[in-house]
Parts: structure tokens; C-alpha cells; sequence
């Protein structure tokens, strides 16, 4: 068994772990407001939203190409690996880039902070990217055009689209009673909600099989043009749509709480217009190939639908660190993911990608026991927003967690 051969499993395995990071942090996309507004239990919402996560997974692959040649230029035109790069070196720099993505995730998750998946495995990939090619290693123009003009725009279209969604349907359902209204709405959350889960399959679980993809065309095993011609194999679709189910089952239910109870008291009338723009949304962008943040679209229409409700009360306050988190995912990966590499590097060989991967267990075992401090799970998610604490959100978790228990 070769060396290449082995860190190529390496990273199919770091990539699928992604996967699984992606589901569980990106749960609360779909599904965060029909909890709050009891619209689903919450092992039902999760469960839910996990098998129309694999569902979407089938649906499209527009995504997974533009990640295989839009943000890196590994390979030349005709399907070799650009000069200063061998299979060995390749491979290192995705497997740098994972580990960027999934440290942030891990990172932000701890602290219930909504932020881009996307934006976290873009941004240790060009980190690592960087660290190997400098600037010529990056599709620079691909990265405008498919990942940082629709990250700016994205959350001001779903704010909007929401915002005149809930104007709508308050004006429409004026003339029932409360008590019906909700129940109406309620049915449409569920339908709204599981559309959204669908539309996150067909969005990010492609990432992770782009992210393979493009290893598997560094090993020298798949090409560019092979994948236009015949599309990706198939057990790279099955797995990826497995691993990011797996992790949406498990809820992630920190960052449910901050989108469902940290930005507004969301009734079900703005639960359905918020999640109806998110999935419109989301959507047409996996149509055109742009890798959208599903994060950013779900949540400017949840602050969308606060400022569409007469009297609601929006705690921008709240949306003010999300919008710092989501300013520092793409740097903040990409120094992860340069680091990796410069260790890899100086290693060498097979023993770097080992050093590496281990540096990569070890974070995350930290991450996760520090999270059992500050448990979160389906019977707290729904308890009330300490304004004072910014309960599960970043400030001060520990006091945060303990209060939040106490009352629920």
C-alpha cells in the first residue's frame, strides 16, 4: 500500500467527519423554528430533518463541481497536477483544509454560535492552499463569484423575502383566531421546515463530496473533466449523504437554541415564512452551482421574519456576534488550515499526515468534554433566553448552561 494510497484514506475519513460536523452544526437551519415554536418535538424535528438531509444528497452534484475547481487550482488542463505539487503534497493540503473546517465548526458549536460549515471548509482549504501554492493556488475569481458575493448578499435577500412573508401572512390571517392561526401554521412549519432539510442536502452534504472528489483528483484516481462527463461515482454520494445524516440526527442542539430562542420569540406564522424563504433560497442557489452558507440564508430570514411581525422585538444584539463569527470563519480556518500543512510538511510524508490527524483528535476530544460543562440537549433547548447571560451563546457559557438547567 502506497503512501498516497493511505492518506488518501486519511482524507476520505476527515472528510466524511466533516460531513458529520456539517449535520449536527447545521440542523438548527431547518429546523431551529419549528421547535421553538413546538411545531415538531425535537428528536422528531432532528429525525426528520436527518432523512431529508440524504434525500437531498441525491438531488443535485452543481455544488460538488464548483468545489472541485473553484476554489483550488490543483490541476492543470490537461489533468495533471500543477508544478510544485506531487499526490503526496496534494492530498496533504485538502487534508489540511478539513481539519481548518472542522475545528471551526467544533469551535463554534461549543459556544452555540451559528456559523457557515461552508465558509469554514472554503477557508481551510485556501489557508492550506496558500500555505503550499501562495496565491496562485487559489481560483481567486471562483471565490468571489460563487462564495463571497453570495455569503454578502445572501442574508439581505432571506431577511427580506422573509420580512414580506410574515407582513403577508399576519395581514392574511388577521381575521382568524390566534389559537387557529397557529395551529395552521404549525402544519405549514412542518412542510417549510422539511423542505429547508431537503434544500441543506442538496447544498452542503455536495461540499463534502467535492472535497473528495477533488482528493481522489490529486491522487491522480478522477479528473475534472471526467466528473462533467460522468458525474461523481456513486459510493462518494452514498457516503457523504449517510455521514451528514448521521450528524443532523444528533441534533446539535446548542446552535438550535441561539437561531430558534437567542434572535427573536418566533410565533408559527414567522416560523413558516422564514423557513419557506430559506428553502426558496437555498434551492436556487444549488441549482446555479454556488455554494450558498445555509447559516447566513436561515438566518437573516429568521431576523427577517422578527422585523416583518408588528411589535416584534429582534435582539440584534445577538445577531451582532453572529455576524463577527461568520467575519472570522473564513481567516480563522484558513489559519488552521496553513498551520496543518506547515506541520505536515515539516514532518514529512505519511508521519505528517499522522501528526496532523492525531493534533486533530485530540482538539476535538478537548472541544467535546468541555461541552458535557455546558450541556445542551432537547429537554433545555426550548428553555428561556437569559438576556443577561446570552444563554448558550459566546460570553460566558458556564454561567449560561447552569441557569438556563436550573429553570428548565
Amino acid at each position: 500500500m502506497t503512501v498516497e494510497l493511505v492518506i488518501l484514506g486519511l482524507v476520505v475519513v476527515t472528510a466524511l467527519a466533516f460531513d458529520f460536523t456539517n449535520g449536527f452544526h447545521d440542523t438548527g437551519n431547518a429546523m431551529a423554528t419549528s421547535i421553538a415554536t413546538g411545531a415538531l418535538k425535537p428528536r422528531t424535528a432532528v429525525a426528520l430533518s436527518a432523512v431529508l438531509n440524504m434525500v437531498g444528497a441525491f438531488l443535485s452534484v452543481e455544488v460538488a463541481t464548483t468545489v472541485t475547481k473553484d476554489v483550488l487550482l490543483i490541476q492543470t488542463s490537461d489533468g495533471g497536477l500543477v508544478s510544485g505539487l506531487d499526490p503526496t503534497i496534494a492530498l496533504t493540503l485538502i487534508f489540511s483544509g478539513l481539519i481548518g473546517g472542522i475545528l471551526w465548526n467544533l469551535a463554534t458549536w461549543l459556544f452555540g454560535l451559528p456559523s457557515s460549515s461552508s465558509h469554514a471548509l472554503f477557508g481551510g482549504l485556501i489557508g492550506a492552499g496558500l500555505a503550499s501554492l501562495g496565491v496562485a493556488g487559489v481560483n481567486w475569481s471562483g471565490v468571489v463569484q460563487k462564495i463571497l458575493v453570495p455569503a454578502a448578499l445572501a442574508p439581505f435577500i432571506a431577511g427580506c423575502v422573509a420580512a414580506v412573508g410574515t407582513a403577508l401572512v399576519y395581514l392574511i390571517g388577521r381575521a382568524a383566531t390566534r389559537r387557529h392561526r397557529d395551529r395552521g401554521f404549525r402544519w405549514g412549519q412542518v412542510g417549510t421546515a422539511s423542505l429547508v432539510s431537503l434544500a441543506h442536502g442538496t447544498g452542503d452534504a455536495q461540499k463534502t463530496m467535492g472535497v473528495i472528489a477533488l482528493a481522489l483528483i490529486a491522487h491522480g484516481s478522477l479528473s475534472v473533466q471526467g466528473i462533467e462527463d460522468h458525474g461523481l461515482p456513486v459510493w462518494i454520494i452514498v457516503t457523504c449523504a449517510v455521514a451528514i445524516a448521521l450528524g443532523t440526527y444528533l441534533g446539535g442542539w446548542r446552535v438550535i437554541r441561539t437561531l430558534g430562542k437567542g434572535l427573536v420569540e418566533i410565533e408559527p406564522p414567522q416560523g413558516m415564512a422564514a423557513e419557506a424563504s430559506s428553502a426558496a433560497i437555498i434551492l436556487t442557489s444549488s441549482h446555479y452551482g454556488m455554494a450558498l452558507s445555509t447559516t447566513h440564508v436561515a438566518t437573516g430570514s429568521i431576523l427577517g421574519s422578527g422585523v416583518g411581525k408588528p411589535g416584534a422585538r429582534v435582539r440584534w444584539g445577538v445577531a451582532g456576534r453572529m455576524v463577527v463569527g461568520w467575519l472570522l470563519t473564513l481567516p480563522a480556518a484558513a489559519v488552521v488550515g496553513a498551520v496543518c500543512f506547515i506541520i505536515a510538511r515539516a514532518v514529512g510524508g505519511l508521519p505528517g499526515a499522522v501528526v496532523i490527524f492525531l493534533l486533530l483528535v485530540a482538539a476535538s476530544a478537548v472541544i467535546f468534554l468541555r461541552s458535557r460543562h455546558q450541556k445542551v440537549d432537547r429537554h433545555n433547548v426550548n428553555a428561556e433566553w437569559d438576556e443577561d447571560t446570552h444563554s448558550v451563546a459566546p460570553g460566558d457559557p458556564d454561567r449560561a448552561d447552569t441557569q438556563e438547567v436550573a429553570r428548565s
